[in-house]
């Protein structure tokens, strides 16, 4: 598996993909945030902890009134503006970056990019390499160069 370092700038994002994607996150988000708040609720009125508040306020002479009807609707209401809110903070930070990467260039990211092909087999084959003698005596005295040259070899 090959391995090369490819580097990638990001210089634009598209506001309208940004605004389509933040509302499904954020619908997400907001519908898990209120049934997790409504579930949470539901175990404490099972368990009784909003009698023992009141209980435990009433000591302090401070009114305190467990009424989960008035809860939910302040939890949705919230939960809804949260929703708007974080996704046109979204969609405007896309427009921000669209203008700062104008002047600045983007983000770069260096990435590893791995490929799995093979590499293809050369389509002409390898010739080898000849060795052509060339005439190296830079125009002295004019001896062969195909005829060889005597070695002596010493047998002491």
């Amino acid at each position: 598996m090959a391995v090369r370092r490819v580097r990638r700038v990001i210089r634009k994002i598209d506001p309208w993909t940004v605004l389509k994607v933040s509302l499904l996150l954020n619908a997400v988000g907001a519908l898990i945030f209120v049934l997790g708040v409504w579930v949470s609720w539901s175990l404490a009125v099972q368990r009784g902890i909003p009698e023992k508040a009141v209980e435990f306020f009433d000591n302090f002479s401070l009114v305190f009134t467990p009424n989960g009807e008035l809860y939910f609707r302040a939890l949705l209401f919230f939960a809804v503006v949260l929703y708007a809110t974080m996704t046109g903070l979204m969609t405007l930070g896309a427009v921000l970056y669209n203008l700062i990467s104008d002047v600045v260039g983007g983000v770069e990211l260096i990435v590893l990019e791995e490929t799995y092909l093979i590499p293809a087999p050369r389509t002409t084959p390898v010739r080898p390499a000849v060795h052509t003698p060339g005439n190296g005596t830079n125009g002295a005295s004019s001896t062969s160069d195909t005829e060889p040259v005597p070695t002596t070899v010493d047998s002491s």
